[in-house]
């Protein structure tokens, strides 16, 4: 056998040959998505391992993402992932965001629960829509919705509940718009407010108390479990680790779950989400149509909180700046600094992002709520 039989068999085993234009097309997507990470600085820490595991899974036949049984001789990525199938991964990074959380500002303006709550509206308007134009299950439709709320874990979570087909669409989809916030959100700000609206100054919030703070995640998760057994393990985990933070006694464990555990739980999440953008399966009509309501959903939440925030600057005389009804989305704290630079654009002296913290925070309850009334209705 000389040279060039030699070169030809390797060049037809590889993956060259073996590439066809879904690979192409997902790969240059992922090339956009690590541009925005890397040098527009979009979310780096989730967009970055999102597109990386995107750019793996459409390497051909590299069997990263390979199912097979026994399950040890999977794909590396396909064996990750199970952290995702089970929901492990979602009520961990719960845990992480709930040791992360400070729920004073929500404490110290009830009001804002107002907010986290008009802003899940894209989750009902994306629901019905889907529910409407035919070719999803309402439980399809309801794990569709979720996205609107700008939740991931919250996504994966119902996903793999009510539509474990759609859980790789839907996670990418609720990750992506997490992590496009900052482009996504800020023209729809400036559409729905004045820039005297964008102008106002709220004051300060009071005081919370360390009891007021360590009753609040027992009670939130004592109600809201009581109420809708289905969103204990993600409303459970979220309360639990913010009982971690404010309770004084275990500094050691809410360090590690805000930086150690958080951190590894992102990459494997990152990463697998990333992974399941296949484009063999990923460019097909009912996956575009996804990641297109999933769009409308978040843009709607969006809304909802910009014109209840207009409301209520209404009814309070000018008290309350309408953007931060924008970060009742539960992006945290993604949504709640981007209403804070759009404030400070207007005002320098501006400082919202306290302020906003309330919605955002009530955002994560309203969108595990929401999930969880889904499941009883659809599970």
């Amino acid at each position: 056998m000389n040279f060039l039989d030699i070169a030809g068999s390797l060049l037809a085993q590889s993956g060259f040959a073996a590439m066809n234009w879904q690979n192409g097309a997902m790969i240059l997507v992922s090339f956009i998505l690590l541009y925005l990470a890397i040098a527009k600085k979009f979310e780096p820490l989730l967009l970055l391992p999102i597109a990386f595991g995107m750019f793996l899974a459409n390497l051909p036949i590299t069997g990263l993402m390979l199912e097979a049984d026994p399950w040890y001789t999977q794909g590396v990525l396909r064996i990750i992932y199970s952290g995702i199938k089970s929901s492990v991964f979602p009520c961990l990074m719960f845990l992480c965001v709930g040791a992360m959380t400070d729920f004073g500002p929500l404490i110290a303006n009830p009001i804002s629960l107002f907010l986290g709550a008009a802003a899940q509206m894209g989750i009902y308007v994306a629901f019905t829509l889907a529910n409407t134009i035919g070719g999803f299950t309402v439980g399809q439709s309801a794990a569709i919705g979720i996205i609107g709320g700008a939740d991931g874990p919250t996504a994966i979570y119902i996903a793999n509940n009510l539509a474990p087909e759609l859980v790789a669409p839907i996670a990418v989809a609720a990750y992506s718009y997490m992590a496009l916030i900052p482009m996504i959100q800020p023209p729809l700000m400036r559409m729905l407010t004045t820039e005297k609206e964008r102008k106002i100054k709220m004051s300060q919030l009071r005081k919370i108390s360390k009891v007021e703070k360590i009753i609040f995640p027992i009670f939130v998760a004592l109600f809201c479990s009581l109420m809708l057994p289905s969103v204990a393990p993600l409303l459970g985990m979220l309360m639990f680790g913010n009982l971690l933070r404010e309770s004084g006694v275990t500094e050691r464990l809410t360090n590690t779950a805000q930086n150690g555990l958080c951190n590894v739980i992102t990459i494997l999440l990152g990463l697998t989400v990333g992974a399941t953008a296949d484009g063999a399966i990923f460019l097909r009509i009912q996956t575009i149509t996804i990641i297109a309501m999933g769009l409308l959903a978040f843009a709607c939440s969006t809304m909802g909180g910009l014109l209840i925030g207009k409301l209520l600057c209404h009814l309070t005389g000018g008290k309350i700046n309408p953007l931060i009804g924008s970060a009742g989305v539960s992006a945290v704290p993604m949504a709640a600094r981007v209403a804070q630079v759009e404030g400070a654009k207007a005002n320098p002296t501006n400082f919202l992002l306290m302020h906003a913290m309330g919605p955002n925070v009530a955002g994560v309850i309203g969108s595990a709520v929401a999930a969880g009334f889904f499941m009883i209705l659809f599970g």
